[in-house]
């Protein structure tokens, strides 16, 4: 009988060899780890260490990339978004937003330096378990084995070595301006957006330690409370000083100046950096928690705003703040501080220090314009005198740009110097800690108009969405604008004039528009100078409405380009005044 030919495939034969080969290496390796040929410091000079390092230098073309990748935040993005909601101070926007952007920087700088300082650590502890005796493991509280070769001991003095890094110092700014040009709002619109906490206070109730009144300390305790008792965050945040000037130094008969001077010494080291002890406090408004064992004495609702309890919220409301009494330590080294104030009457100081006399050959004259309200920008002409006296004494570099136009009107407060505060009376050492100042400038009536309507949170936009709310559509001429802004400027309250001017116009349309048949209202430049009521319309009279709207912006246009034509005619008729004029025109008629 032929036994039968067993046939294998070349895929099980590879299998087996595979199998053959794995098993041979196993018992090879096991019999050369008995035989103990080898030691640990065999290895010590291959290329190759037992502990992964993942901090080490990236090699190849990222090598030199930024660890932390583009910025999400530039001075250029900071100031696009201050645009949305502040018409105009241009300067000002650059210089909040170039702050606000090396504050992160500086956060962003001191976070990777921990880190770093953390990696090293690290890499330390790893080293010296790779190097440490394996018996040392073997029992609790064994003591490290002693190093073969210990380091010699220091003969004679060792020379001092300081490992501190380069250390950023923070940058403090002061925005100075009269009352409604926008200091507020700046620090407000980019408290929105901004990722670390951010907290305002106003100086007007501090006083010196001790007195009657808040200390200058509460200003970091609203800080703390805002980033919800996070001292790490607390510790990057930022806080707005308003009304700065009302802690000036003033002229006491009698007593001791604890609203001034006081105040100005206390926010020294604040400033500066120091650590101050902050115990956290139950606010006000925060509901107090039952009694144990009792309840709530109220019966079931409907309603939103009670908490499902007629005469409070359920008794199993517990307040979420700290509890009374915890201390925290908070480091003011890296809070950035932004100071706001009006200071009233700074201009004549500033103007006193710059004018010349007026007597004698070639010393320019004080100007008189304005002088009913100094806080407004001085009117110039280009290359007068009192120009050039303005340009000698800018403190920062104006680029000289051919397509734009040349200033005609420059703000005082924009030749600010130090001295300038200290005679108005801020302390030396304050004023020095406080290096950047920027003005703003006070709105005319042409920015009045681009603040009724140009912002994103614009106040015409505001009473149109209220009304129409109400189902009812508002509208504004050019004219009325125009009229509103004119009047607000004569209020001398900057932008905050132009909500009592609107609400005066809008207050009887107010009270009859909601719940009646009204659905259109139109404000012409007639009604904002309160010759007519507010124009109604019905709900059938939308052509109407329309037509109305179109007839008075071609009457304004009209009347507007008539205004142009005379003060352009005005300026060619205008007769000479000086003996140089006479003799320009002489020579241009040939009589010369």
């Amino acid at each position: 009988m032929v036994s039968p030919i067993i046939t294998v495939a070349p895929q099980a034969r590879l299998s087996y060899i595979a199998l053959f080969s794995i098993f041979r290496s196993f018992t090879t390796s096991a019999a050369q780890s008995s035989s103990s040929q080898f030691h640990r410091s065999d290895f010590t000079s291959q290329p190759f260490t037992g502990s992964y390092e993942p901090g080490q230098p990236t090699g190849g073309p990222l090598g030199e990339a930024s660890m932390f990748g583009a910025p999400r935040l530039t001075p250029k993005v900071l100031k696009q978004h201050l645009d949305q909601f502040v018409v105009g101070q241009e300067r000002a926007k650059k210089v909040l937003s170039v702050a606000v952007f090396n504050h992160f920087q500086r956060i962003q700088e001191l976070q990777r330096r921990e880190e770093e300082e953390e990696e090293l650590y690290q890499q330390q502890l790893r080293r010296e378990m790779g190097e440490r005796h394996p018996v040392e493991n073997e029992y609790a509280g064994q003591q490290q084995t002693t190093p073969r070769h210990p380091p010699p001991p220091n003969q004679g003095g060792a020379p001092l070595f300081d490992p501190t890094p380069l250390t950023l110092e923070k940058t403090n700014i002061l925005l100075l301006g009269p009352s409604g040009v926008g200091k507020t709002l700046m620090a407000k619109t980019l408290a929105r957006v901004l990722s670390v906490p951010f907290s305002m206070s106003d100086c007007t109730p501090f006083t010196q330690a001790g007195y009657i009144g808040e200390d200058a300390e509460v200003c970091v305790q609203r800080l703390l409370a805002a980033s919800n008792y996070d001292v790490v965050r607390a510790e990057q945040g930022i806080i707005c000083l308003d009304e700065v000037d009302k802690i000036a130094t003033a002229k006491v008969s009698h007593g001791k100046d604890v609203g001034g001077e006081g105040v100005q010494q206390a926010l020294l080291k604040i400033i500066e950096g120091t650590t101050i002890q902050v115990q956290a406090k139950q606010e006000k408004s925060a509901p107090s928690r039952p009694p144990s064992g009792g309840a709530h004495n109220g019966y079931p609702t409907n309603s939103p705003l009670s908490g499902g309890t007629m005469g409070g919220s359920s008794s199993n409301s517990t307040s979420a703040g700290p509890s009374k009494g915890e201390t925290y330590n908070v480091r003011t080294d890296n809070i950035l501080f932004i100071f706001t104030g009006a200071f009233v009457g700074l201009q004549k100081i500033i103007l006193e220090r710059i004018s010349k006399g007026s007597i004698g050959f070639g010393s320019p004259l004080r100007s008189t314009t304005n002088t009913s309200n100094p806080d407004n920008p001085m009117s110039l002409k280009a290359g007068s005198e009192e120009s050039k006296l303005f340009e000698k004494h800018l403190p920062f570099f104006t680029p000289n740009d051919p397509s734009s136009p040349a200033p005609t009107s420059y703000n005082p407060l924009d030749l600010l110097q130090p001295s300038d505060l200290q005679t108005y009376g801020l302390i030396p050492e304050l004023v020095g800690r406080i290096p950047v100042s920027t003005a703003l400038a006070a709105l005319d009536e042409e920015a009045l108009v681009r603040v009724l309507t140009e912002p994103r949170n614009s106040l015409i936009r505001q009473y149109e969405q209220l009304f129409q709310l109400s189902g009812v559509e508002l509208r504004f001429t050019s004219g009325a604008l125009r009229e509103i802004a004119k009047s607000a400027d004569g209020m001398g309250t900057g932008a905050r004039g132009l909500r009592t001017c609107v609400e005066r116009l809008l207050g009887e349309a107010m009270f009859e528009a909601p719940g009646s048949s009204i659905k259109y209202i139109l404000i012409t430049s007639a009604v904002a100078l309160r010759n007519i009521a507010p124009i109604y319309f019905a709900r059938g009279q939308q052509h109407k409405f329309h037509n109305l709207i179109a007839a008075e912006e071609e009457e304004w246009e009209e009347a507007r380009r008539k205004k142009e034509y005379s003060a352009g005619e005005g300026d060619k008729e205008s007769p000479p005044v000086t003996f140089e004029q006479y003799r320009e025109r002489s020579k241009a008629a040939g009589v010369m």
